[in-house]
């Protein structure tokens, strides 16, 4: 396994991810926190152990990030929300062109039971060996989706469920981290953190909701043993982004307890 000490701290990754662009539009976005370099500010001097981003965002600021020196975790590939059939995000970025750009992880999206999975599964086989031939860790982003999980997932038990598949699939197929939606049941969370074994798992921040919600789920998060979140609207969207990543720096690193 790849050592994912670049992107942790005492254990722990407080991802900042801002790799929503390209799936869902400039529709997320303000005059603050359209640029990248609003996000790579705002990540400095701040908890956060690691920046996602897409490739153009990566090289457009490669200078920033790297005087930022802020991890860099660079998503292999995406999709955009335009097309409405079965859910394929295929390959736009290798490997080597990772490393030129600094990346201390990659990252590759699989929707585990959509028609499409055997495509991803296809390249994120390749992604995974040549990343550990070269030492980079590799995580992956397990969303499950598709026409065959629909009624599944309308069900409090079905989410738990695949909950718990998304993070074991993401152990069996070679990944070091693997990040999942949560269900909103910490027991549940439990059992998905051991099904995942020695793939650590971050949770992801999901759409932006109430400070206060926000907040009581991360504590239930990372007292279910989460190794930590991987968080973007709820940080970037916030009227207050460096005050909420204050907030969110105390709660992953020990200081949760109700």
């Amino acid at each position: 396994m790849a050592s994912l000490d670049k992107i942790l701290r005492k254990g722990k990754a407080f991802i900042l991810a801002y790799d929503q662009g390209l799936e869902h539009g400039p529709v997320e976005f303000n005059d603050k926190n359209v640029s990248p370099k609003q996000i790579i500010d705002i990540a400095k001097n701040s908890g956060v152990t690691a920046l996602a981003l897409q490739k153009g965002p990566a090289e457009k600021y490669r200078k920033e990030i790297k005087a930022s020196k802020i991890p860099l975790i660079l998503k292999l590939n995406g999709k955009t929300r335009m097309y409405k059939g079965e859910a394929f995000s295929p390959q736009l970025c290798t490997v080597e062109e990772a490393i030129k750009l600094g990346a201390a992880a990659v990252g590759y999206t699989i929707y585990f039971g959509s028609e499409e999975e055997w495509r991803m599964l296809e390249e994120f086989e390749a992604i995974e060996k040549k990343a550990h031939a070269k030492g980079l860790p590799v995580i992956v982003w397990s969303y499950p989706r598709g026409k065959s999980l629909e009624k599944q997932l309308k069900t409090q038990k079905g989410k738990n469920e695949i909950m718990a598949y998304a993070a074991r699939a993401a152990f069996e197929v070679g990944a070091d981290m693997v990040k999942i939606q949560y269900s909103g049941d910490p027991k549940a969370l439990k059992w998905a953190v051991k099904s995942a074994d020695r793939c650590k798992v971050v949770i992801s921040g999901g759409v932006k909701e109430g400070e206060k919600a926000f907040l009581k789920d991360l504590k239930d998060i990372m007292n279910a043993g989460a190794s930590g979140m991987a968080i973007g609207r709820n940080i970037w969207q916030h009227d207050n982004p460096r005050e909420i990543t204050k907030k969110v720096s105390k709660i992953i690193w020990g200081r949760s307890k109700k």
